[in-house]
């Protein structure tokens, strides 16, 4: 439902969800189904790159879309109005160190979520494709 609002409204009704952090829809290729997928998820901006959080709410294994990038990196995105095209690449461990702590002020659970898991959670950087 979340995606049907937030694209039927350009964003105007699901980019931010009352007192929560901003959501983009990202779009996805099923790495090994090819099915098309929109996931609204929860970003981070960084320059003109946007930062994703593979928490997955703290589970042992990484979310499908994270799968999905690592198969498929070359995908789009779309906050608020504005669609983009973007290549996906997991943080290195320097830029994770970086933008970690920018994603607990966007959102303080991704803590909770980190305690929860013995994995990582990983960072995935969306960068503009050119």
């Amino acid at each position: 439902m979340h995606v049907l609002v937030y694209r039927a409204t350009y964003g105007l009704v699901g980019h931010r969800l009352r007192g929560g952090p901003p959501m983009l829809l990202l779009d996805h290729v099923g790495a090994r189904s090819a099915v098309k997928r929109t996931t609204p998820l929860v970003y981070v901006g960084d320059g003109t790159n946007v930062v994703l959080v593979a928490s997955k709410g703290g589970h042992p294994q990484n979310p499908s879309w994270f799968h999905n990038l690592r198969a498929n990196p070359d995908t789009t995105i779309q906050i608020g109005s504005r669609r983009l095209g973007v290549r996906a690449r997991i943080a290195d461990p320097p830029e994770r160190a970086r933008l970690w702590p920018k994603a607990i002020e966007v959102y303080p659970g991704y803590e909770g979520y980190q305690r929860r898991t013995s994995r990582e959670i990983p960072m995935v950087i969306l960068e503009p494709r050119r």
